[in-house]
C-alpha cells in the first residue's frame, strides 16, 4: 500500500484538463466553451472566424475585379476586332479597284497594240501595192523604149521607117494607115443619127431590197467570222460565185489558182508584149503574150500571175484577170471583216458583198471593165 501511495504521488491525477481533440465543422462552438468553463487554455476561435470573413470578401472581392477586368478586356479586344475588320474590308475594296484598273489598262494597251498592228499591215500592204504597181510601170516603160530604140534604129535616110514618117506615105494610105480616122467619122456619124431618131430613156434609180435569208446567213457568220467555206454564208457564195468564176477549161492550174487566192499568196503584175515566160514549164502550159494560160484561147496577155514563189508565171486574158481580180476583192473585204479593220453597219457590210458578188458574177458572164 506504501508502493502504491508513492506512485499515486509521484503521478497526481490531472483535473479539470482536457485532451484536445479536433472538433468537427459542426461542433466547432460547443468544445471550445466547454474548454473555457473546464478552465482550460482557450484558443481564439472568433479571430479565426474573423480572418476566414474577411479572406472571404476579400476573394470575391478579386473574383468581382478581375471578371470586371476581363470584361473590360474583352470589349477592348472586340473594338478592335471591329476595327480590324472595317480595314479589311476597305483594304479589299482597294485591291479589288486597283484589279479592276489593271484589268482596264491591259485591255487597253492590247487594243491599242492590236490597233498599231493593223495600221502597219495596212501600210505594209498599200506599200507592196504601190511597189508592184511601179514595178509594173518599170516594165511597161522599159518595153516602150526598147520598141522606141527598135524604131529608130531601123530608120535611115537612105531607107526611112515610115511609121516615124507619116508624111511620107501617099495620101491613101495616109487616110487608111490605122484605120481609125475614117471608121471613127462614120460610127460618130451613126451614133448621131441614131441618137436623133431614137427617144432617150428615162433614168431609172436602182431599187434594193434585203434577201432575210443571205441577210441572215451573213448576220450569223459576222458574229464569229472565220474563213471555213464549211459555213452556210461562205459555203453560199463558193458554190454560186467563187467555184464558178475560177473554173477554167485549165482545170489543173483552176485549181492551183484557187487554193492559192484562198491563202492570199497570188501575185498578179503587167507585162510588156515582148517579154517572154519565166519559169520551168513549157510555153504551151504557161501561155504567152498571145495565148491564155487559163483558157488556152489566142488572146492578147497583158498581164500575168505566179503562184506563190514558185516563180512560174502564167499569162492571162483580160477577162480571165476581170475574174481573178472580182474573186480576190471579195476575199480582201471579208478577210478585213474577219480582222476588225472594217468599222461599218452590218447592213452597209452585207451591201458591200453583194456589190462584190455582182462583179464576180458579171466577171463570169464575160463582162469587165475597158481598161483591163
Amino acid at each position: 500500500s506504501q508502493v502504491s501511495f508513492e506512485e499515486e504521488s509521484q503521478n497526481p491525477p490531472a483535473v479539470g484538463h482536457w485532451k484536445p481533440v479536433m472538433p468537427s465543422k459542426g461542433d466547432k462552438e460547443e468544445p471550445e466553451s466547454g474548454c473555457q468553463d473546464a478552465g482550460g487554455v482557450p484558443e481564439p476561435q472568433s479571430t479565426e472566424q474573423l480572418n476566414m470573413s474577411r479572406l472571404r470578401s476579400s476573394s470575391v472581392e478579386i473574383r468581382e475585379k478581375g471578371s470586371e477586368f476581363l470584361r473590360d478586356e474583352l470589349h477592348k479586344a472586340q473594338k478592335e476586332l471591329k476595327l480590324k475588320d472595317k480595314e479589311c474590308e476597305r483594304l479589299s475594296k482597294v485591291r479589288e479597284q486597283l484589279e479592276q484598273e489593271l484589268e482596264e489598262l491591259t485591255a487597253s494597251l492590247f487594243e491599242e497594240a492590236h490597233k498599231m498592228v493593223r495600221e502597219a499591215n495596212t501600210k505594209q500592204a498599200a506599200a507592196e501595192k504601190q511597189l508592184r504597181e511601179a514595178r509594173g510601170k518599170i516594165d511597161m516603160l522599159q518595153a516602150e523604149v526598147t520598141a522606141l530604140k527598135t524604131l529608130v534604129i531601123t530608120s535611115t535616110p537612105s531607107s526611112p521607117n515610115r511609121e516615124l514618117h507619116p508624111q511620107l506615105q501617099s495620101p491613101s494610105k495616109a487616110g487608111f494607115r490605122k484605120g481609125h480616122g475614117r471608121n471613127k467619122s462614120t460610127s460618130s456619124a451613126m451614133v448621131t443619127a441614131a441618137s436623133q431618131n431614137v427617144p432617150p430613156e428615162p433614168v431609172s434609180r436602182e431599187c434594193k431590197e434585203v434577201d432575210s435569208i443571205l441577210f441572215a446567213e451573213f448576220q450569223a457568220w459576222k458574229e464569229s467570222p472565220t474563213l471555213d467555206k464549211s459555213c452556210s454564208f461562205l459555203d453560199r457564195i463558193y458554190r454560186e460565185d467563187v467555184e464558178p468564176c475560177l473554173d477554167f477549161t485549165k482545170q489543173e492550174l483552176s485549181e492551183l489558182l484557187r487554193v492559192a487566192v484562198e491563202q492570199n499568196t497570188l501575185t498578179i503584175e503587167p507585162v510588156a508584149s515582148q517579154n517572154v515566160p519565166v519559169g520551168k514549164m513549157a510555153a504551151e502550159e504557161c501561155g504567152g503574150p498571145k495565148q491564155c494560160a487559163l483558157s488556152g484561147l489566142p488572146r492578147t496577155c497583158k498581164h500575168r500571175i505566179m503562184l506563190g514563189d514558185s516563180g512560174n508565171y502564167y499569162y492571162i486574158s483580160p477577162s480571165c484577170r476581170a475574174r481573178i481580180t472580182a474573186v480576190c476583192n471579195f476575199f480582201t473585204y471579208i478577210r478585213y471583216i474577219q480582222q476588225g479593220l472594217v468599222r461599218q453597219d452590218v447592213e452597209l457590210m452585207y451591201w458591200e458583198v453583194m456589190r462584190l458578188r455582182r462583179e464576180m458574177s458579171l466577171a463570169k458572164l464575160g463582162f469587165y471593165p475597158s481598161e483591163m
